[in-house]
């Protein structure tokens, strides 16, 4: 009898098929093996089962290293998913056709019952979906088929099918074979398939010891703030954290942003710059750095905000004196559905009811819907182009621990932009911050800067 791969030599071909610098997560079963694969030095994030984000590896026969792990909520988990922060999902399937639809093991283990778990959205919200499986049943029945023979736990999600005698990819209807397990000649995975399959035209067999391809861990440190923000463009859409006070906004970030000088600006921010003139937590004498250096810069289009306004009418703030002048646009938004916009764009959610705003100027030309007898207004969610926060330490993986105010809009406006960049005042190796502490993991930070010890964050 042929030879059949074990699940450790499965779990190493699957590894193959991970790039540098993915984020990877993991169903469960089979598939959460793939971690102890990956040697160390090679830049992936794992997202286990359990909520974990694991950056590391310590694969078999190869230098172990100690993890850097990251404990998530249930809902944040699934927000790192829907989210669409997911790169490649690796999972158990119980079968696979030839359109890529799929069973997850634990379906196929409660016969009538559909109980998926995760894998539906692995499989239908990350970019390229891989199946672990055996090639067939204990009793010879094939696993890889023409059709459905129960209902599927996702349609059309998986390209790459590693089983226990091959390696395939599925595209457009169309099942090909590129390895076979040592041993193996096509027609032998024929025989047991099916479903009808086809060879590539090099197709070759696993070789399993073949080493996994090194790479450096992306560098997320900058030396200087103008150079992490150097690449915004005009016309971008930028998250900045602000509240009343000068805690917990960018300040170096914004006076290299200010400095850098990109315009047509969109800024997603609570207050669009009221610290300058309430002065609430600002040292006597001094004026806190906020967003008004950008409206000044004549930088800014439009603001969506929440308190863009001073609440002295003598004391106007630079954003209200350019929209008296006609200079910049505004978006008003209730400051917890502003919250929930931002959220809701890092999350993967493209629109949700509240019954905030119904009745008012806040609701006029949007859809309202009645639920259970209350007016609802449809609020659509808020993705920037790039971010700037602030934080009190990160590690050079881009895990980051705020301090005091620092929490309030920062953790979800990091989350919701395409690059994220953050100011701190510490930067430390990893494993130096506590799983615990750390509050926005380092998949959502793409770029980290020292705040200079001699910058002042007021003039």
């Amino acid at each position: 009898m042929l030879e059949r791969l074990d699940f450790e030599a499965m779990t190493r071909r699957a590894a193959k098929e991970i790039a540098s610098g993915q984020v990877v997560a993991l169903g469960p079963g089979i598939a959460e093996g793939v971690t102890g694969q990956v040697p160390s030095g090679f830049d992936v994030w794992f997202l286990t089962p359990a909520g974990t984000l694991a950056y590391g590896g310590s694969g078999n026969r190869r230098e172990t290293v100690s993890w850097v792990s990251v404990p998530l909520s249930t809902v944040d988990t699934a927000a790192v998913v829907h989210g669409g922060h997911v790169d490649t999902a690796i999972i158990e399937a119980a079968w696979v056709n030839t359109q890529g639809d799929f069973a997850h093991w634990t379906s196929g283990a409660t016969p009538g019952l559909n109980a998926p778990g995760s894998a539906v959205e692995l499989a239908a919200c990350s970019g390229r979906v891989i199946a672990l499986m055996r090639h067939t049943r204990a009793d010879g029945t094939p696993n890889i088929l023409e059709a459905s023979p129960s209902p599927a736990d996702g349609h059309a999600c998986i390209s790459v099918v590693v089983t226990d005698v091959s390696v395939m990819t599925i595209e457009h209807g169309q099942i090909t074979v590129l390895e076979t397990a040592p041993g193996w000649t096509f027609d032998e995975v024929v025989a047991i398939t099916g479903a009808t399959i086809s060879p590539a035209a090099n197709l070759v067999e696993m070789t399993m010891d073949a080493p996994i391809a090194r790479a450096q861990p992306r560098q997320k440190v900058y030396a200087t703030g103008l150079e992490a923000v150097r690449d915004i463009p005009n016309g971008a859409m930028v998250n900045i954290d602000g509240f009343a006070g000068p805690g917990g906004m960018p300040h170096y970030l914004m006076v290299s942003l200010r400095d850098h000088g990109a315009k047509d600006l969109t800024i997603i921010s609570n207050t669009a710059g009221i610290t300058r003139v309430v002065n609430f937590g600002t040292p006597p004498g001094r004026q806190a750095i906020d967003h008004s250096i950008l409206v000044e810069n004549r930088q800014v289009k439009k603001a969506i905000s929440s308190y863009p306004v001073s609440p002295s009418p003598s004391t106007p703030t630079a954003f209200e004196l350019a929209f008296q002048r006609g200079d910049v646009e505004l978006e008003v938004v209730p400051q917890g559905t502003l919250a929930e916009r931002i959220r809701a764009g890092g999350a993967g959610v493209p629109a949700f009811y509240t019954p905030t705003g119904v009745g008012t100027l806040l609701a006029d030309g949007k859809e309202t819907r009645t639920i259970d007898g209350k007016e609802y207004v449809l609020e659509q969610s808020l993705k920037a182009n790039y971010c700037l926060i602030r934080a009190l330490k990160a590690d050079t993986l881009g895990n980051v621990v705020y301090k005091g105010t620092s929490r309030n809009f920062n953790p979800i406006m990091a989350t919701s932009a395409e690059v994220t960049i953050v100011e701190v005042d510490e930067i430390v190796e990893p494993g130096e911050l506590g799983p615990e502490d750390i509050v926005t993991p380092g998949i959502f930070i793409d770029r980290i800067v020292l705040r200079p010890a001699d910058f002042s964050p007021y003039d």
